[in-house]
């Protein structure tokens, strides 16, 4: 950490604390928020990952709480940060893609800090604006990047040279706790990078998953038939959208400068191996199956990385005396495709996209083994921050306090639906916009600017192969989908004119008719 860094943090933790103020603040929980960026929960152990193991995550579910149902409302990075401070929805919050979040919004550190927590931010921030309701802060500029990271705070600018950034996220992260003043609960927001494109591992971790074979997802070759338009055109498969950069191939010699940036975006449609000594061309389905197998290979080692730093942590929780009434979470800002679907990245409203690990160990509050199917979105992190705090939700979140479900008393009012709207058209990957609502059973998406629907049913189809839209029987189904979207959509009192006019004529009278009224 750059000097003038670390005076900062010492002095703040330095800051005078009435004894009355100790003795009030004594029983709330501290927080540490572990947040991975693009890590699906199909890539943890506890979630049944069949491609690697996890085993410091997996102890925050075996200590705590599994929650299997958790969704991201817009399923891209920035917007999902923003959603996760504000507890809003991105249309309320003004982050619907890669917009500048205006740091003067109320925010649940805003609110923790006011409410006598000393609150922190390191690591991966991607807002566009500088953390504002943290005593510290150090992140990244942007995405930041794996090997040599920059970091800066509001007095410095230090570049790690020679280090990895799970391990100085790690190390600054592990810094705040020492280091914080010693009367007041702490809240931390710990944010890797990893395993965000271009899944940069160590040589360490690289080697440990090199010789592995990763199983192909069963859904890998699918060829969309039923689906719309949109998946068709969508440009983040694994098949033909993986870059030179991506698969680490080696460029050609004497490439120098804006030639060897082109050429690192260029998608390959041959690639040249060695195997057995020899040189092997690889085309068709032998190509795309080892660019699985490299994609793959290195996602998961970086997984590796912040699965040691989960230890690291809750290392040093016990050896402070502090893990008894520390609530850590272990998230992600959305899920992520691992081939599914024969795709990477993320966005659509798909299970593997919109689904969010959610890990929590408590041992003051929540027992050892909890597991719930009970709905979460990410707009019901800060209420959950809020509630454990023992403070009141600000009255503009649209979220709710997951902490009852935590406790594993799910309340009789709790939401059996959700919504879901991406904006960001055509942008990176040619991802169509959607919105749409998430039952329990079954999921209705709507293309709205091509006019185009996708009606699935979950229990019969999980991996959502057969768009059932359209499809003689299942009028009455798409009519009571339709009407929970439309009553969904009013609630998250998101009134867009255009994409409202996509919508049918008469779906509200429809839903009154099926309700018998």
């Amino acid at each position: 950490m750059k000097p003038a860094a670390t005076v900062a943090l010492i002095a703040l933790s330095l800051l005078p604390t009435s004894a009355s103020t100790q003795s009030s603040r004594a029983a709330r929980p501290n927080i540490i928020y572990i947040m991975t960026d693009d890590h699906a929960a199909h890539a943890i152990g506890a979630y049944g990952s069949k491609v690697n193991k996890t085993p410091n995550m997996d102890r925050l579910a075996r200590e705590g709480a599994l929650l299997t149902s958790v969704f991201a409302t817009n399923s891209i990075c920035t917007p999902s940060r923003a959603a996760i401070l504000t507890g809003q929805y991105s249309h309320l919050n003004g982050v619907t893609m890669f917009n500048r979040f205006d740091g003067n919004r109320m925010t649940v550190a805003r609110l923790l800090q006011s409410g006598g927590y000393f609150t922190g931010m390191i690591g991966k921030w991607h807002l566009g604006s500088d953390p504002q309701g943290f005593d510290y802060w150090n992140i990244l500029p942007g995405q930041g990047v794996y090997f040599n990271p920059v970091f800066y705070t509001a007095m410095a600018e230090t570049t790690y040279t020679g280090r990895y950034v799970t391990d100085v996220i790690t190390d600054l992260a592990l810094d705040f706790l020492k280091n914080r003043p010693k009367g007041k609960p702490f809240f931390l927001m710990m944010h890797h990078k990893a395993p965000h494109r271009p899944w940069d591992p160590t040589d360490e971790h690289a080697a440990h998953f090199a010789t592995q074979r990763i199983p192909e997802p069963v859904t890998f070759w699918d060829n969309y038939e039923t689906r719309t338009d949109a998946l068709h055109e969508n440009q983040q498969r694994v098949a033909r959208d993986m870059t030179n950069r991506d698969l680490k191939l080696p460029p050609p010699e004497g490439l120098a400068g804006q030639a060897l940036a082109r050429w690192r975006l260029l998608k390959p449609d041959t690639v040249t191996i060695e195997r057995d000594g020899k040189p092997v061309t690889l085309t068709g389905e032998a190509l795309v199956r080892w660019k699985y197998q490299r994609y793959m290979q290195d996602y998961l080692a970086t997984v590796q990385s912040v699965d040691e730093s989960v230890g690291q942590v809750l290392a040093y929780l016990d050896k402070a005396g502090l893990a008894s009434n520390t609530m850590v979470i272990y998230t992600s800002d959305q899920g992520f495709f691992l081939g599914d679907h024969g795709l990477f990245d993320k966005r659509f409203m798909y299970e593997e996209s919109i689904r969010m690990p959610f890990l929590v160990r408590w041992p003051a509050a929540i027992k050892p083994g909890t597991r719930s199917g009970a709905m979460g979105l990410n707009i019901d992190f800060a209420p959950t921050f809020l509630e454990a705090a023992g403070l009141p939700a600000s009255a503009d979140m649209q979220g709710r306090s997951l902490v009852s479900v935590l406790r594993g008393k799910v309340p009789a009012t709790w939401r059996t639906s959700m919504y879901y709207r991406y904006y960001h058209d055509p942008g990176d990957h040619n991802t169509r916009a959607h919105y749409g609502v998430r039952t329990m059973t079954h999921k209705l998406i709507y293309f709205w600017k091509k006019d185009q629907w996708e009606l699935f049913d979950l229990v019969n189809d999980p991996y959502e192969l057969h768009n059932l839209y359209g499809q003689p029987g299942q009028e009455v189904l798409t009519a009571t989908l339709k009407a929970e979207l439309a009553r969904r959509k009013r609630e998250a009192r998101d009134d867009d004119q255009l994409a409202d006019a996509q919508l049918p004529n008469g779906v509200d009278g429809t839903a009154a008719r099926l309700r018998g009224k």
